[in-house]
């Protein structure tokens, strides 16, 4: 299952299953302009955000168990499973004349192909590069779904306004059949008899070793930490114009260029220094950032926030989330990735309204230096109770 260490990083395979991934992100991408055709059929904002949101419900849902299943059967053969559904799924969006029960329907089975390919497919990359490289091989997955997040709603955009949904929906499946070309293509990585770890599909089996008390304080960071980046992505357009900035969108653009470099200059950075000794300064790097947000009152500091925000949010990804691989081990490598982008977004999806709720309270400023007084908290449990695996990454 294991690429030859020393071997190169850019090889063909890990290059197609890259591609394949952006595409597939890039096909999802599309229907983030979604609520801007169900707009057209008159529902309320409600029935919209419910419509949008039972797509990343059922996603998080299913990933666990799905990514394990790529661990035991191989991230080529779960991924195509996952592409297969959405093949079927989205050209029924032609039929879609309303906002009622099937618009519903398509992107809770939308979520479901999306929850079973993203996962394998980036468990495939992983598999695909040198053992010795697995942060920097998790940075470089990020930068493809960085640039595919950036470039989707752009496109969609222009295709609604020159063609209308049909020729998004369209667009959609191409980008579909081409990640299906680039996985076939790819070497499937034969799993040897054993190497699904505790043996069986079964979540559970895999954890039932874990103490409870570690488990939670590892998996508390990543939701902390997708709190955190909600606090900041989310509200940073209402705060800049109640602090009287006119112009967020270079706020946007800076954050991922600089998470894009980063990934790729010190995406290995965990690899050669130890995950939890990039873990520690990129999440000092996130909240005091975040303490600085809460005192900008002009443009130019907006952008410089927004600039370190993308350099720390891009070494604690590669990090952190090879931090877990290595936890549960490299043969439940699919299981620890789902785990990690699940709990991710469990925080986005909690702590929107939390943080939310504590703007109204308090202000925007206090807001983030309250987000700022949470990831300081995680990360000093985190640090202080997680076991050290900084060698484990040499086990595989």
């Amino acid at each position: 299952m294991k690429t030859e260490r020393g071997a190169s990083f850019w090889n063909r395979d890990f290059l197609l299953a890259l591609a394949g991934y952006f595409f597939l992100f890039m096909a999802v991408s599309l229907f983030f302009l979604l609520p801007v055709i169900l707009e057209g059929f008159g529902p309320s904002q409600g029935r919209i955000g419910l419509i949008m949101g039972v797509h990343s419900i059922v996603a998080i849902a299913i990933r666990p168990f799905f990514g394990r299943m790529a661990d035991v059967r191989g991230g080529r053969r779960i991924a195509l499973l996952g592409l297969f559904i959405l093949i079927v799924t989205v050209p029924l969006f032609h039929f879609v004349v309303d906002a009622g029960w099937l618009p519903f329907l398509l992107r809770a089975l939308a979520g479901l192909g999306w929850g079973i390919s993203m996962t394998a497919t980036i468990a495939m990359c992983s598999d695909l590069a040198p053992v010795d490289r697995l942060a920097k091989s998790m940075g470089v997955i990020g930068v493809a779904g960085l640039v595919a997040n950036a470039l989707g709603p752009l496109l969609a955009e222009d295709l609604i306004r020159r063609g209308g949904a049909g020729l998004l929906y369209n667009a959609s499946l191409m980008f579909l059949a081409a990640s299906v070309g680039c996985v076939l293509l790819t070497r499937e990585i034969l799993k040897p008899d054993g190497d699904g770890g505790s043996g069986g599909t079964s979540v559970r089996r895999v954890l039932r070793h874990v103490p409870w008390m570690t488990a939670a304080v590892i998996g508390s960071v990543p939701v902390f930490h997708g709190a955190v980046r909600g606090a900041m992505i989310f509200f940073i357009a209402v705060f800049g114009n109640a602090a009287g900035i006119a112009r967020v969108g270079p706020f946007f653009l800076v954050f991922s260029l600089a998470a894009i470099l980063t990934r790729f200059r010190f995406g290995d950075l965990s690899d050669r220094r130890g995950r939890k000794n990039v873990i520690l300064p990129a999440a000092l790097v996130i909240a005091l950032n975040l303490f600085v947000i809460a005192e900008v009152r002009s443009f130019p500091l907006l952008v410089v926030t927004g600039f370190v925000g993308g350099l720390g949010q891009g070494l604690i990804f590669p990090a952190l989330s090879t931090y877990i691989i290595d936890f549960l081990g490299r043969a439940n490598k699919g299981l620890a990735i789902s785990l990690y982008l699940s709990l991710f977004d469990v925080g986005m999806g909690l702590g929107s309204p939390f943080f939310g709720w504590v703007s109204d309270m308090a202000g925007y400023r206090w807001m983030y230096r309250v987000a700022g007084l949470f990831l300081l908290a995680s990360t000093a449990v985190f640090m202080l109770k997680a076991p050290a695996m900084e060698r484990t990454g040499s086990r595989a």
